[in-house]
């Protein structure tokens, strides 16, 4: 009876932890577009509400698919047009209280949110442009620092951050590149390293093709809000693509996308992939984008992760077989060379 009862404890134990590493799936919604510019014949108080309107209004519209992580664009809760003695004006007078009404909805909703906003970090007068992320609780899970603010930006008293730290989510890991930051090699290479599940890009410029080269070089996800609605907020997968994006008629977009997925090459994994394939038909998916000569593998499986199906298949994934490649050219090289005379 004793040892029934110990392995019935051992198998449930089993049972939840690998259900808890399969099928990761998390519901993302982008919301584009910022507050137009202020009357200037009414007190900042009345345009600190306007702001908070403004979002109630649009955060209503992607609440009822039950959001895990929403994304708001660069600078969301500062209205346009304003003069630089008009925004001291406005961040006197805003205080926490946007922040509070993020927080507040954070919470009632159980979602994650990332609030984009200047910020005044000390009594110094010392401004970061940033991005807060908000927890189910409503609660501040992390704060990330514009790495690269523009020079105009510093000329107006915007100090850079230098910090590239991952933030941690119940459902995975978050990286945070702010606008301008997407034009440097030197952060993307450090969240290569990182190995983030998600990135999020809170924007006034979309930056084009740069945001499927960060997706596909840190191997992630990639979540774009951009303040103009004219310039398209998007999802795309660690491959580059696009999977979700506002329009010219919606501003938002929300899918949901499953975290459980690693590249790997073509090159060696075909009968591989053939045969996982083959093992578990529509639990698993395989993302060809073509040209690329990688693919996306997914796990859609309740209880059997997508590594869990690699370590099965023996499958090889993408930087392993590059380090592999790495590896066998400089010894090639080496041999190579002894064999000059």
């Amino acid at each position: 009876m004793y040892l029934s009862k110990v392995l019935f404890q051992f198998l449930l134990f089993v049972t939840i932890t690998t259900s808890l590493d399969a099928s990761n799936y998390v519901t993302v919604a982008t919301i584009g577009g910022r507050p137009s510019s202020v009357d200037r014949t009414q007190e900042m108080q009345v345009t600190v509400e306007k702001v908070i309107k403004f979002w109630d209004v649009r955060l209503k519209k992607v609440l009822p698919n039950k959001p895990d992580l929403v994304v708001l664009p660069e600078a969301c809760d500062v209205p346009m047009g304003l003069t630089r003695t008009e925004k001291d004006n406005y961040y006197q007078t805003r205080k926490n209280q946007i922040l509070d009404y993020f927080a507040s909805v954070a919470k009632e909703n159980r979602c994650y949110i990332l609030y984009s906003t200047i910020r005044q970090q000390d009594a110094d007068g010392v401004r970061r442009n940033s991005g807060i992320l908000l927890d189910r609780e409503g609660k501040i899970a992390g704060i990330y620092d514009k790495n690269y603010p523009t020079i105009g930006e510093m000329e107006a008293g915007i100090k850079a951050g230098d910090d590239a730290a991952v933030l941690e989510c119940d459902f995975g890991r978050l990286a945070c590149a702010i606008c301008f930051d997407l034009n440097f090699d030197e952060l993307r290479q450090k969240y290569e390293k990182m190995d983030p599940d998600i990135i999020v890009f809170p924007s006034m410029y979309h930056g084009g093709l740069v945001q499927s080269n960060w997706a596909y070089s840190c191997r992630s996800f990639f979540v774009s809000s951009c303040g103009f609605t004219t310039l398209p907020s998007e999802v795309r997968n660690p491959l580059g693509e696009i999977v979700a994006s506002s329009t010219n008629y919606f501003h938002y977009a929300v899918t949901t996308i499953n975290l459980d997925s690693r590249l790997v090459h073509l090159d060696y994994n075909w009968d591989k992939l053939s045969a996982v394939k083959e093992k578990y038909g529509r639990a698993v998916t395989i993302t060809d984008p073509g040209k690329l000569g990688a693919v996306l593998i997914t796990s859609e499986h309740e209880s059997v992760s997508v590594n869990q199906m690699i370590k099965e298949f023996d499958i090889e994934l993408l930087d392993d077989y590059f380090n592999r490649s790495r590896t066998f050219r400089s010894n090639r090289l080496g041999m190579d060379a002894e064999s000059v005379p």
